[in-house]
């Protein structure tokens, strides 16, 4: 973990966030039913797709890019 001096921004490496990540799944382990861990970071993940806008009208899918 590094912190900028000028604007005290923090920059954590993949391991730091990782550690991040295992405290707060503990934290929700232990808050109760309605909270659900994180999913674990690995190397194996790839980011996910960009979503395709969603139409804003019925209108629009007949009209717009399929």
């Amino acid at each position: 973990m590094a912190q900028c001096e000028s604007c005290e921004g923090i920059f954590l490496e993949r391991g730091d966030l990782g550690d991040l990540v295992e405290a707060e799944n503990d934290w929700h382990q232990h808050s109760g039913p309605k909270t659900a861990p994180l999913p674990r970071i690995s190397a194996e993940m790839t980011a996910p797709p960009p979503a395709r806008p969603q139409a804003r009208s019925y209108v629009e899918t007949l009209f717009g890019d399929s």
